[in-house]
């Protein structure tokens, strides 16, 4: 139904991890009809106890280091795969300055207690997200009954 991939440096460890733990939180989530998806309930709050490290965020314009940065990556690209028809995005914002890894006003900013990335499955059937980030790939997709997950 819906694929995106986007590319990370798994260089840099710090933010990989943390693209990985988000990318897990959401492996395998179901979304039945008309039920809506928030990113920041799905992937709970990003703390060091929960195993998020510090690296690169944007915070009004500027970069600095937090909890949990590069998560921002796993929503966009999760936006990206989830735009499409029988999809009502409820709740999206961009960052404060254009982001590497997702074409500009493509992105999806969140953050614990800030944005939030929700939409709603319009569609008669069941969605089941798969999402992996390895090896500088994060790939995200979106599959319905009908397909082969």
């Amino acid at each position: 139904t819906g694929h995106y991939v986007t590319y990370y440096n798994a260089d840099k460890k710090e933010r990989s991890h943390n693209i990985q733990l988000a990318a897990k939180a959401i492996d395998h989530t179901i979304l039945f009809p008309n039920e809506t998806f928030s990113f920041n309930a799905v992937v709970g709050e990003r703390t060091e106890k929960r195993g998020y490290l510090q690296a690169p965020v944007i915070v009004e314009g500027e970069f600095t280091e937090d909890i949990g940065g590069g998560i921002c990556q796993v929503s966009s690209t999760l936006y990206n795969a989830v735009d499409i028809e029988g999809i009502q995005i409820i709740e999206r914002y961009s960052h404060s300055r254009e982001v590497p890894y997702v074409p500009p006003g493509r992105d999806a900013a969140v953050s614990w207690w800030g944005p939030d990335f929700s939409f709603k499955n319009l569609l008669n059937e069941p969605i089941l997200i798969r999402a992996s980030a390895q090896y500088g790939v994060l790939d995200i997709s979106l599959y319905t009954s009908d397909e082969d997950a």
